[in-house]
């Protein structure tokens, strides 16, 4: 049986990250439309909320019906989908902590999903820079994270930059801002 992944480390280094930057969009764009891939506990969404973007221009998803669930009961749209299968539109910004870890046969299966990104890591967060593209807007941006675990991250031709990171006793936690 999952559990919804719970805030940990990952989940707060993005939460200081929004707090620094949505700001500086809504100044841009006091409509902003943000989609958050993966909303686990809504943590990301609530912060987003708190910080002034309408509910009705918060979008979301996860694989997980429990996670679902949870985000709707808070008040936010979401819905299940495998990355972007079930999303339409364009966004202004895309949020995603995807699962990054490689395979560990030691963890228990019931957690794999929100931790878990493949072999190496990185065969979901491959498959969301794949697809992104189609969901951004020309000048939107997507906010992601990965670890120093994680292997074979295919960037495509996005540009990319680091914008915060946090060293923890066995990985380092990057969040990086890519645009077209």
């Amino acid at each position: 049986m999952s559990k919804i992944y719970q805030p940990a480390e990952d989940s707060y280094l993005i939460s200081e990250i929004l707090k620094k930057e949505i700001p500086k969009l809504l100044e841009k764009n006091s409509e902003l439309k943000v989609l958050e891939i993966g909303a686990g506990s809504g943590i990301h969404l609530q912060t987003i909320f708190n910080l002034g973007i309408k509910k009705e221009n918060i979008f979301s998803s996860d694989i997980d019906d429990k996670a679902v669930a949870h985000c709707n009961s808070l008040g936010f749209n979401c819905i299940h989908s495998d990355l972007f299968e079930n999303i339409s539109g364009k966004f202004h910004l895309i949020i995603f902590n995807p699962p990054y870890l490689p395979k560990d046969v030691r963890e228990p299966c019931d957690s794999q999903t929100a931790t878990t990104g493949g072999k190496n890591g990185c065969e979901i967060i491959n498959r969301f820079l794949q697809q992104a593209k189609n969901h951004l807007t020309s000048k939107g941006k997507i906010f992601l994270i990965t670890s120093s675990l994680t292997k074979g991250i295919n960037w495509l031709d996005w540009n990319k930059k680091q914008i915060g990171c946090e060293k923890l006793f066995f990985e380092e936690l990057c969040v990086w801002e890519i645009t077209s």
